[in-house]
């Protein structure tokens, strides 16, 4: 289900294609029904499977569960982290350096995304932490948040010394970062917040790709002072917006969690 087919199974667990199809066959034999129905060469779950899928994932959570239980301080097992991408060269890697230093018995994976599709997949508990941008709304009582750091908004373009934001918006294409996302909320109420009224050549969630286009002389854009951004800025000008346009970048858990201990350490490598 997670995967598509089962070839991605397969890839994913680091096995063959066919070793997926034995199990899934094991195991339709064990439970009496068929779990995968097959149309030529295609597959797709069955009523039964998809009714069976939030206990299977229970039980998985479950056996993640099971070494921590022998280590009374709570800092062993397997610990799901989602991501959004500017945080994936900057703030994360030194996080999880700190992390294995202090809690050498968690074991990270990582999930990258969208902000909102990471809040989703911790609210479906895919996740038990994601970093991402601050919700534009106020979070149910089954999260927790917890602060990281703020990024100032600011103008990245070839604009020449001089030219004020308004000129530089007016006079080169429009890169946007995309309205609809929740950072790019920000950028929106600039603009709407000062009168300017500018069609975007294209509109895209990725942040690094957008410093790509103004670097190559494409646009000009609004867009969070993200960590690494100074890197890619060798070829284009950083102009802050001034106050009052932050994108907040947060740590989301669940508020109820099996990893209390983890997800504090967690929190403790993140704010080093």
């Amino acid at each position: 289900m997670d995967c598509g087919s089962i070839v991605d199974a397969a890839r994913t667990e680091g096995v063959t294609a066919a070793a997926v199809s034995q199990r899934m066959q094991v195991l339709e034999r064990t439970l009496g029904f068929a779990l995968l129905s097959r149309v030529g060469h295609s597959v797709k779950a069955t009523e039964a499977c998809v009714a069976l899928l939030p206990r299977v994932r229970h039980i998985v959570g479950q056996v993640a569960l099971l070494a921590g239980d022998a280590d009374a301080s709570g800092l062993t097992g397997s610990l799901r982290i989602g991501a959004i991408s500017t945080t994936l060269a900057g703030l994360l890697p030194r996080a999880l350096l700190e992390l294995s230093r202090l809690a050498p018995g968690i074991k990270t994976s990582i999930l990258p995304g969208t902000s909102r599709s990471l809040y989703m997949a911790l609210q479906n508990g895919e996740l038990d932490a994601a970093v991402i941008v601050a919700p534009p709304f106020d979070l149910p009582k089954m999260f927790r948040l917890a602060p990281l750091h703020v990024e100032k908004l600011v103008l990245a373009s070839k604009a020449p010394p001089g030219m004020s934001i308004s000129e530089a918006l007016q006079s080169f294409p429009y890169v946007c970062y995309e309205p609809t996302s929740w950072g790019g909320l920000h950028a929106k109420r600039y603009l709407d917040d000062n009168g300017l009224a500018v069609t975007p050549l294209f509109s895209l969630d990725g942040l690094e790709a957008i410093a790509a286009l103004v670097a190559n002389g494409i646009g000009a854009s609004l867009m969070p002072m993200w960590s690494g951004l100074e890197q890619l800025a060798k070829d284009f000008t950083i102009t802050p917006v001034g106050d009052g346009y932050d994108r907040e970048i947060v740590l989301v858990t669940l508020a109820h969690t099996d990893r209390p201990r983890m997800l504090e350490v967690l929190l403790q490598a993140l704010a080093k």
